[in-house]
């Protein structure tokens, strides 16, 4: 089974950053999408970015764009998250969510992490 864990949430002032990690874990851990997924309370849970494994292809959401970098180090099965400009609107649970093969080409995620908390103050 593949485990995800989050880190490296926190609390931040408005227009400070942030830097979350990823690290994935298992024997059998392979070739997977990886992306970042948030929820804010009371709303549902929205895409954030996504990255192949390789690091050749990288989206994000318009929400995001020019503000948040995805990337992943191949030799640590981590992913990160770098978040610059935060805004109070960012304030949620950030997910980190791998995708395998069956999926591919659809927008349903496998694996779930148990989520980051992370604050932007005004």
């Amino acid at each position: 089974q593949v485990q995800l864990v989050e880190s490296g949430g926190g609390l931040v002032q408005a227009g400070g950053s942030l830097r979350l990690s990823c690290a994935a874990s298992g024997r059998t851990f392979n070739t997977y999408i990886m992306a970042w997924f948030r929820q804010a309370p009371g709303k549902e849970r929205e895409f954030v970015a996504r990255i192949s494994w390789s690091g050749s292809s990288t989206y994000y959401a318009d929400s995001v764009k020019g503000r948040f970098t995805i990337s992943r180090d191949n030799a640590k099965n981590a992913v990160y998250l770098q978040m610059n400009s935060l805004k109070p609107e960012d304030t949620a649970v950030y997910y980190c969510a791998a995708q395998t093969s069956t999926h591919w080409g659809s927008r349903e995620y496998d694996y779930w992490g148990q989520g980051t908390q992370v604050t932007v103050s005004s």
